[in-house]
C-alpha cells in the first residue's frame, strides 16, 4: 500500500516517492532486505542480509541467528556491505557465497563467506577475511545466537579445546556473570532441542564463549569468538588474515530425523494467518516468576522524558501531549551542570501544563559549585518545596555513566530529600548489564534501569525480537529484588551513551544523525515496536515505564522548527510521529489493566488488550515488512476499528485528532494488516 500524502515540502520534493515510503514504513531510504527460505534436510532456515536466521527443527527453533561482526575499540559494530552474492538453492540443500566489506574511519576489513546446507541436516559456515588497514579491534568473527524461549533452562554441554566436556544448563533468570558459567573457552557447544534431539556446534579458528544477551534486551544467548578474558582492544596489522568455521548438526535417532523430512514446498507456511487469543498459557516468559500467573495486570504508569533540546512547548504541543494522559515527565539534573536549577524550573512548569508529575533523575557527578553532595541535594530540596512540587519519584545516580547507585548516594538523597515524602530509588542509568555489574542497595524504595534495542544489532528483524527479552528483564529483576516496585526509565531506540567505551568516541560525520538518534522514531515500525514493548513490560508486571522524549527527533512529535537533517530524518514540522497514536491509544486506559493475550507468532504480530471499567480495546501491531492476516479468537464482537498504515499516515501525522476520530464499524473474526501497520479495535460488551 502506497503513501498517499503530498510531496511538496522542500525536502520531499527531492526525495523519491519510494524512498519516502520506506522512511515512513521502517525509517530508512533503502528497502528492507529480502528473506529467502532454505532447507537443509530436517532443518528449515531463513537467509536475510548475509545471515542465517530462525533455524528450526520442525516448529522448534534451534538457532536464532548466525552472523559475523567487526567491532571497533569501543564495541561499535562496523556495518558491512555485501557484494558478489551467489546462491544455489535446492529442495533440501543449498550453497551461498558472498563478499562482505566493513569500512569506517581507519577500519577496512573484507571477508569471504561460504554457507552450505546439506540434505543430511548439516550446516557449514566459513569466514575468510583480511585486514586492508591497520586498526584497533575488540572482536572480529562469528557469533551464534540461541533463542531464549527454547534455551532458557535447557540442558547444554560445553566442549573445551582439550576435548573435555561439561554438562550444564542455560540460565533461566538472567545471569549476572559474563560469560555464562561454565560456557567459556569453547571449541563446541551442544544443547537439547527436544527430548532425545541435541544441536551440536563445532568451532574452528578461535575460542568461543557464551553471554546472556538478555542483559541488553537481545532475545538470545550469544556464543561469540575471542574470550573477553583476553586483553582488548588489539591492533590488527594490514594484511592480517582471520579464518573461522562453524559446523551445526542435529544429534538424533534416525527415526526422529526422518519424521521431519521435507513434505511440502520450502515456501509453504510463510503466509499462514496469525491467531490472537486471550489465553494466558503461552505468553509467560521462560524465567520463573515468584508469583502465580494472572490473566490481567495493572497497566504501568507511562511517562515521557523532558526534551533534551530544551525548547519551550508550543500551545499545540501542550494540547497534543495532554491527550496522552501521561503519568510523569522524566527530568535529568546533574550536580555538575550550573543550569540544572533553571531546567528544573522549566520542567516543573511543563509538567503543570500537561497535568503530570516530575520523575526526577539526579546525578551526583561533581560539586565544584556546591562543596558536597549534601549541599547540592539540600538546594534541590529547597527548590522543590518552594515550587510546591512533589516528584512522583526520585532516581539517584552517582554519575550519568556509573554502573549503578551507590549506598552512599542513596543515603545522601534520603537525608536531604526524605522529607518530601516521595519514593527514592536506586538502579542504573544504563542497561541491566550495568545493574548486574554492581547491584544497587536492596533497601531502595524501587529499582530502576533503562532499555534500548540496539547495543548489538540494528536491523528491524533483530529489534522486533527484543520485547520478549524486555519482559524477561522485568521477571529477573523481580527475582533479584522480591517485592520491590520496578521502574523502566527511559526506553529509547538508540543507546544514549556508550558505557563500555575504551577510548574517545568517533566524531559524527558531517551530514549524519547524532549517534543517539534513529530515524525509525518517525516510522510505522517505531509505532509497532512501541506497542510490542508496552505489551511485554505490562504483562511482565513493570510498575512504571518512561518512553522517549516529548518533542524533537527523540520524541513523540516533531518540533515546530522541524528537523535539521531532513534528508536523514524526513519529518514535517509540527506533526506527530506514528508512535504518538500508540501512546494515545494506551493513555486512554491509564489506571486500567492489561488482559493477557497470546499471538501464535509474537515475532510477527504483537497484541495488547486493555480494559478499564466497561471499555475494552485490542491493539495489534505488524512487526514485519509485509502484510499479515490476523485472526481473532475468543474475543467479544468488535465495535469500531482504526488502522494506521502508509495509506493514511499523512493524516495521522498532520491531523492527529481528526485521525483518531476516524474509526469505522468492524464485525468479524479477522483483519488484514499492511507492513508495520497498527490497529486499534474497540470491543463491544454485548
Amino acid at each position: 500500500m502506497a503513501y498517499e500524502g503530498p510531496v511538496n515540502w522542500p525536502f520531499l520534493s527531492i526525495m523519491k516517492q519510494e524512498e519516502l515510503q520506506n522512511f515512513l514504513s521502517h525509517g530508512a531510504a533503502d528497502p528492507l532486505p529480502a528473506r529467502t527460505p532454505l532447507r537443509a534436510g530436517s532443518l528449515s532456515i531463513c537467509f536475510e542480509g548475509g545471515d542465517l536466521r530462525y533455524i528450526k527443527f520442525g516448529e522448534r527453533e534451534v538457532i536464532r541467528r548466525i552472523y559475523a561482526a567487526v567491532r571497533d575499540r569501543n564495541w561499535g559494530t562496523i556495518p558491512g556491505v555485501i557484494s558478489k552474492l551467489e546462491q544455489r538453492i535446492g529442495l533440501e540443500d543449498f550453497e551461498i557465497r558472498y563478499q562482505c566489506e566493513h569500512r569506517q574511519n581507519e577500519i577496512h576489513f573484507v571477508w569471504d563467506a561460504t554457507i552450505a546446507g546439506n540434505a543430511d541436516g548439516t550446516l557449514h559456515l566459513t569466514f575468510d577475511g583480511e585486514a586492508k588497514t591497520t586498526f584497533l579491534r575488540n572482536r572480529i568473527g562469528f557469533c551464534v545466537l540461541h533463542p531464549i524461549r527454547e534455551c532458557a533452562g535447557a540442558k547444554c554441554r560445553a566442549i573445551y579445546a582439550d576435548g573435555a566436556c561439561k554438562e550444564s544448563v542455560f540460565p533461566s533468570v538472567i545471569a549476572a556473570e559474563q560469560p555464562v558459567a561454565p560456557l567459556h573457552d569453547l571449541a563446541g557447544l551442544e544443547h537439547e532441542v527436544v527430548p532425545g534431539v541435541w544441536a551440536e556446534l563445532r568451532f574452528e579458528g578461535d575460542l568461543f564463549e557464551t553471554e546472556d544477551q538478555r542483559n541488553w534486551i537481545d532475545a538470545s544467548f550469544k556464543t561469540f569468538c575471542t574470550p573477553l578474558r583476553l586483553p582488548y582492544p588489539v591492533e590488527i596489522k594490514a594484511g592480517t588474515r582471520i579464518q573461522q568455521t562453524i559446523r551445526l548438526r542435529l544429534i538424533a535417532p534416525e527415526q526422529t530425523k526422518a519424521s521431519t523430512k521435507l513434505t511440502r514446498p520450502i515456501n509453504a507456511g510463510l503466509t499462514r494467518p496469525i491467531r490472537i487469543t486471550t489465553h494466558a498459557t503461552s505468553i509467560s516468559p521462560a524465567v520463573s516468576s515468584p508469583r502465580p500467573l494472572q490473566k490481567a495486570r495493572p497497566l504501568p504508569a507511562i511517562g515521557l522524558g523532558w526534551a533534551t533540546h530544551r525548547q519551550d512547548l508550543a500551545p499545540t504541543e501542550v494540547e497534543r501531549l495532554t491527550a496522552l494522559n501521561l503519568a510523569h515527565l522524566r527530568l535529568d539534573v546533574l550536580a555538575s551542570d550550573a543550569s540544572s536549577s533553571t531546567q528544573l524550573t522549566i520542567a516543573i512548569a511543563d509538567s503543570e501544563h500537561l497535568g503530570t508529575r516530575i520523575e526526577l533523575a539526579i546525578y551526583l557527578d561533581g560539586f565544584s559549585d556546591w562543596g558536597s553532595a549534601e549541599a547540592y541535594l539540600d538546594a534541590l530540596g529547597s527548590q522543590l518545596r518552594a515550587a510546591a512540587c512533589a516528584p512522583i519519584r526520585i532516581l539517584v545516580f552517582d554519575a550519568p555513566q556509573e554502573n549503578s547507585t551507590s549506598a552512599a548516594a542513596l543515603a545522601s538523597a534520603r537525608l536531604a530529600l526524605g522529607g518530601l515524602g516521595v519514593p527514592i530509588g536506586a538502579g542504573t542509568n544504563s542497561d541491566l548489564y550495568q545493574l548486574n555489574l554492581r547491584r544497587p542497595p536492596a533497601d531502595a524504595d524501587f529499582i530502576c534501569w533503562s532499555m534500548n534495542p540496539q547495543v548489538h544489532a540494528f536491523d528491524c528483524t533483530s529489534m522486533a525480537e527484543t520485547p520478549e527479552a524486555a519482559a524477561q528483564q522485568v521477571t529477573s529483576v523481580r527475582a533479584y529484588y522480591p517485592g520491590k516496585p520496578l521502574v523502566v526509565s527511559p526506553i529509547t531506540f538508540k543507546p544514549r551513551f556508550n558505557p563500555v567505551a575504551t577510548g574517545p568516541e568517533t566524531a559524527t560525520a558531517r551530514g549524519e544523525l547524532p549517534p543517539e538518534v534513529d530515524s525509525r522514531q518517525l516510522s510505522l515500525f517505531g509505532a509497532a515496536w512501541t506497542l510490542a514493548m508496552i505489551k511485554a513490560l505490562a504483562e511482565a508486571g513493570a510498575d512504571s515505564v518512561t518512553f522517549y522524549e516529548t518533542t524533537g527527533w527523540r520524541g513523540v512529535m516533531e518540533t515546530e522548527t522541524g528537523s535539521t537533517h531532513s534528508e536523514k530524518f524526513p519529518s514535517i514540522p509540527g506533526t506527530v510521529f506514528p508512535l504518538y497514536h500508540v501512546l494515545a491509544d494506551v493513555g486512554e486506559f491509564a489506571g486500567g489493566e492489561v488482559v493477557l493475550t497470546e499471538s501464535s507468532d509474537s515475532l510477527t504480530v504483537a497484541s495488547l488488550l486493555l480494559r478499564k471499567g466497561d471499555r475494552s480495546r485490542l491493539l495489534l501491531a505488524n512487526l514485519t515488512g509485509h502484510g499479515q492476516k490476523v485472526l481473532l479468537e475468543n474475543f467479544r464482537r468488535a465495535c469500531r476499528v482504526r488502522t494506521m498504515d502508509l495509506s493514511n499516515i499523512h493524516a495521522a501525522r498532520t491531523k492527529p485528532k481528526d485521525f483518531r476520530d476516524s474509526t469505522r464499524e468492524f464485525e468479524g473474526t479477522g483483519i488484514d494488516l499492511e507492513a508495520h501497520a497498527v490497529a486499534a479495535i474497540d470491543l463491544s460488551n454485548d
